[in-house]
């Protein structure tokens, strides 16, 4: 088979990489609670300790079993290896910029920060929990929402009991902050 067919962009994973960096505004931190920081280090271990060592076996096994154009173990072994490597990469740069921050250092606060979990109304009458968390965090399923996100700027440094404008496509939208919760600081 000719290579042509099966050979990759070997720009993928750097393409991947500068549009999740694009997310992070110019000249701003990457801000990342302790929490998500850990995750994105014990992730980064486990490429580093376990994936990428076992991938490079297995190239290695298919490698000395020949001819190298038709051996499928060899072909997504070494696409595999890339992306492994393309993901080392990203988040040794994300580790690299990260700023921690602990949320805990605002504990009983009812001003709203990052790492704030924050209960409020919508104009319908809806009632949501938010997390605001760093960009690496982000799980809109789970409530965890970005800093930079138009509803956590929306509601930055605002106090419980503030009433925020949530500019949305269809036009301002009002927001009543019911809650500010920070998590309890660590006992050590």
């Amino acid at each position: 088979m000719n290579k042509a067919f099966v050979k990759e962009s070997d720009n993928d994973d750097d393409e991947e990489a500068l549009a999740l960096a694009q997310a992070i505004p110019a000249g701003a931190k990457n801000y990342i609670t302790p929490a998500g920081y850990q995750r994105i280090k014990d992730e980064l271990l486990q490429l580093i300790d376990v994936d990428r060592p076992e991938v490079v076996r297995i190239v290695h096994w298919a490698a000395s079993n020949g001819d190298r154009s038709e051996n499928g173990d060899y072909i997504y072994g070494k696409r595999r290896l890339r992306q492994i490597d393309g993901r080392i990469r990203f988040l040794t740069k994300r580790m690299d910029s990260a700023a921690v921050v602990d949320p805990s250092v605002h504990f009983g606060n009812d001003q709203v920060f990052f790492g704030a979990t924050v209960g409020y109304r919508n104009a319908a009458g809806e009632e949501h929990s938010v997390t605001i968390v760093g960009i690496d965090e982000l799980d809109p399923l789970k409530g965890k929402i970005s800093w930079v996100s138009p509803v956590a700027r929306a509601m930055t440094k605002a106090r419980e009991g503030d009433v925020v404008t949530l500019q949305t496509p269809l036009g301002p939208e009002e927001l009543e902050l019911l809650s500010v919760e920070y998590p309890a600081p660590s006992p050590d």
